[in-house]
């Protein structure tokens, strides 16, 4: 279950506590901080690099969302998540030119991480008794916060900027689906939990089936042009 700290925040919108079980919460971090090892590794880091990629992509969301709730993050509360984060972590190490070779297993995991994340952010917003915005805007946050840190410490543009497969808008979907349903349909937040975690792993993939994907709203410019100094240096 969700730790009792999530279940003390005030909550005037939910008539019962949504519970969900623990393993499933840990499995979604060991999954993230399994990318960010990954990651990592592809990069040639060494362990102490791939330990704090893992750690940074497995947790990175979850601290978002409690620092923008001003609470003590769960992930530091509850010794159980930051384990979830180091087997993550070990496995990456381990065994991650074996998982390579299983990527398409590896993506519905993802899939099933970032639909549960969705859902925990959202539902963290709820019991917080904030607006429909706000709820959508956590679950985000919670879902892909993780993959954007990760992405701008291996000094890349972040995935969720670029045009690609749809991956912050699923999460978007799954997030507003579950504050809609319990907070203008009233729906039990069990209830709405299941629905929108289907809905946004269902969603995943289909986009990972059918490579749906997003366009720039403009084409590229073209590149800047090298500085007198620049040319200089390179003359």
């Amino acid at each position: 279950m969700l730790p009792d700290a999530l279940h003390s925040l005030p909550g005037p919108l939910l008539s019962e506590p949504f519970r969900l079980p623990f393993w499933l919460d840990a499995a979604a971090l060991f999954l993230f901080a399994l990318s960010g090892a990954l990651k990592a590794a592809d990069r040639g880091y060494d362990v102490m690099g791939v330990l704090s990629m893992a750690v940074v992509t497995g947790s990175g969301g979850g601290l978002l969302r409690d620092v923008l709730l001003s609470r003590t993050p769960l992930v530091l509360a509850q010794p159980g998540y930051l384990l979830a984060v180091a087997a993550g972590a070990l496995a990456g190490i381990a065994c991650g030119w074996r998982l390579r070779r299983t990527w398409g297993v590896f993506e519905l995991s993802d899939a099933l991480g970032l639909a549960i994340y969705c859902v925990v952010g959202a539902l963290a917003a709820v019991h917080a008794g904030l607006s429909f915005t706000a709820a959508v805007f956590l679950g985000t946050v919670n879902a892909v916060g993780g993959g954007v840190l990760r992405d701008v410490l291996a000094r890349e543009e972040p995935v969720i900027f670029r045009p690609g497969q749809w991956y912050a808008g699923v999460a978007l979907v799954g997030s507003a689906l579950f504050a809609a349903l319990v907070i203008y349909a009233r729906v039990p937040s069990m209830v709405a939990g299941v629905l929108a975690a289907a809905l946004a792993f269902g969603l995943r993939l289909l986009v990972i089936r059918f490579d749906w994907r997003t366009r720039p709203l403009a084409p590229p410019g073209p590149p800047a042009a090298a500085s007198p100094a620049a040319k200089g240096v390179e003359a």
